[in-house]
Parts: C-alpha cells; sequence; structure tokens
C-alpha cells in the first residue's frame, strides 16, 4: 500500500467501512484539523489505515484513570477529510449526540459493519428452555439515542427486520439488538462476500455460530 498524506475522500466498500470506525472509536478535535482513531484491537488499528490507504504513525495510550488498560492510536490531519466528516455528520464530542450519518446507500453496510467491528458484538448460546435452541444475537452500540433509533429505521428501509433497541442498565449506552432470524439477514448483508474488509475475530466467531445453527437445522429436519 502507497501510503497518502492526506485522505482521498471517495466512496467505496473500504473508505465507508472506515468511516464506520470512526463513527464508533473515533473523534474529531476541537482545532478543526485533526480526526483520532483509537481501538485495543492492533487488527482494527491496520484495518483503518488500509480502509484509507494511509500509514500514519501508530501510538498508544492509556485510557482515563485505568493506566493499566493501552489502547492504540492514529491521529490524522486534514483539514479537508475534517470538514467532510462534519458534513456527514459527525463533530467534535459526539459520543451523545450524533445522529444520523449520511452514507451512499450502496455502501450503507459497509459503513455498518465497520460500526459493528469498532462497537457492537455478536453472542451465541444454547437456550435451556427448549431442547436443542441454538440462539445468538447481533448487537449494535452506541451512547446517542438518536443515533441508535437512525440505525434501526435505516436497517428496516433495507431489510425490513425491526430489531429491539433497550438501554444499559449500568452504562449510558443504547443496545439495538437482533435475534437469530432477524440477525441471518443483516450478517449475510454484512459479510456479502468472502473478501470485505472485516475484523477477523468477528467473524470467525460469527463463521462459527452459523456452522452449529446450520448443522442443528439440518439435524432438526432429519428428526421432523
Amino acid at each position: 500500500m502507497k501510503p497518502l498524506e492526506k485522505v482521498e475522500i471517495k466512496w467505496s466498500p473500504e473508505f465507508a467501512y472506515a468511516i464506520g470506525l470512526l463513527v464508533t472509536d473515533g473523534n474529531l478535535s476541537s482545532d478543526g484539523r485533526h480526526i483520532i482513531f483509537t481501538s485495543k484491537d492492533l487488527e482494527l488499528i491496520y484495518k483503518f489505515q488500509k480502509s484509507l490507504e494511509i500509514n500514519f504513525h501508530i501510538g498508544r495510550k492509556s485510557s482515563g484513570s485505568h493506566s493499566y488498560k493501552k489502547y492504540y492510536v492514529v491521529q490524522i490531519g486534514d483539514v479537508l477529510f475534517y470538514k467532510f466528516l462534519l458534513d456527514i455528520g459527525l463533530m467534535p464530542n459526539k459520543t451523545k449526540i450524533i445522529g444520523k450519518i449520511t452514507i451512499p446507500k450502496e455502501y450503507f453496510f459497509d459503513f455498518l459493519r465497520g460500526h459493528f467491528d469498532g462497537d457492537g458484538s455478536f453472542y451465541s448460546y444454547w437456550d435451556p428452555r427448549w431442547r436443542s435452541s441454538y440462539m445468538f444475537y447481533t448487537v449494535l452500540i452506541s451512547a446517542s439515542k438518536n443515533h441508535i433509533q437512525w440505525l434501526r429505521e435505516s436497517i428496516y428501509k433495507f431489510l425490513k427486520i425491526k430489531g429491539h433497541i433497550a438501554k444499559s442498565v449500568n452504562e449510558p449506552v443504547y443496545y439495538l439488538r437482533y435475534a437469530k432470524a432477524e440477525s441471518l439477514k443483516l450478517l449475510s448483508k454484512l459479510y456479502y462476500n468472502p473478501d470485505v474488509i472485516c475484523l477477523s475475530r468477528k467473524r470467525i466467531k460469527i463463521e462459527k455460530a452459523l456452522k452449529v445453527n446450520n448443522k442443528q437445522s439440518l439435524n432438526y429436519a432429519r428428526v421432523s
């Protein structure tokens, strides 16, 4: 990859993915110039750089009062890119006030995959209430109620799945959860081909769960 001194503002699956990462783990400095991306996952830092075709210095920093928690950080100084991010809906101190992000329709799920990799989760389990019932959930997270509602509405427009929004009891965040049937529709759009850029550990976790689900469904069909 040939590193760029400035970000090329051109929509593509990779560019949209990077915007999703910035919405979750990025920060716009108040100086009107610097964009900072932070992650505890080094692979995500590399994927962010690859998506924007940049190769800036990767630093380390502590998280607040938890000095033992080290995070990786990339800082970009680019006035035009900064203004572009403002225009599509990002802003400084965005955590609780961010709302709609302007994304071309054809790249929405690339953006959403970046959002999911930056601050989403996937979990699965065998439900003890029903024999051989394998459950899993895909979860998107935001501290902004307006943003999580916009995500839900946007996903519904594309896939006609509703999900469920819940506010955390212990943290000031909202969770948009999709159960198994809706997750299957959503995940097929997030990972629409084997080569999409993504965080490998999350994709591997999802693929393992889908294999278990497929096997369980096949066994159920044989018994039926």
